[in-house]
């Protein structure tokens, strides 16, 4: 999801200690999987970003997804991190539903928001919105996220725009 403040990452990790959190991030920019860099005004930060090491490591992780999917359980109901939101999105993509389509949604999930583009039977999924590109903007909670992943009709869920979006997405992104 880009890079991170350190309040960030402690935010989408609840329950490990800070000072464990700290004593990672240093090991793992040691091992040159992450990078440390401050961000210039007029919001000066510091964040933490993957390298190129960091980065090579997306297909082992999407395949270690795929291979547990089965084993998800019901929702404990927790907040949904953005990390979270990205990788699920990844893992319910079925390239042979989408097929030949070239589609643009905005989906915003308890305030976060992503942009998916389904193209050539693949999928690019980004934080942010998509501008004006979006056929819709999908928004729900993560119950209504959940819902509509298994294939429920999900009635938390208000789409803007292309009113027959919300189908398309659940054809090409399902967890059922």
């Amino acid at each position: 999801m880009g890079p991170k403040r350190y309040t960030d990452l402690r935010e989408g990790l609840p329950g490990l200690a800070t000072d464990l959190l700290a004593t990672r991030l240093r090991e793992l920019q040691d091992a040159g999987v992450i990078d440390r860099r401050e961000v210039p005004r007029p919001t000066p930060a510091t964040v933490y970003e993957l390298t190129e090491r960091g980065l090579a490591i997306k297909a082992a992780i999407l395949e270690l997804s795929h291979w547990g999917r089965p084993l998800l359980q019901e929702s404990s109901g927790e907040h949904l991190p953005g990390s979270a939101l990205l990788l699920g999105l990844k893992v319910a993509f079925r390239p042979q539903a989408a097929g030949d389509r070239r589609e643009t949604y905005d989906l915003e999930v308890e305030g976060l928001r992503v942009a998916i583009r389904v193209h050539d039977g693949r999928v690019d999924i980004a934080p942010g919105s998509a501008g004006d590109d979006a056929s819709a903007t999908i928004i729900t909670d993560r119950q209504g996220f959940i819902e509509l992943a298994l294939g429920q009709a999900a009635e938390r869920v208000h789409v803007e725009g292309d009113s027959d979006a919300l189908a398309r997405l659940q054809e090409m992104f399902s967890l059922a």
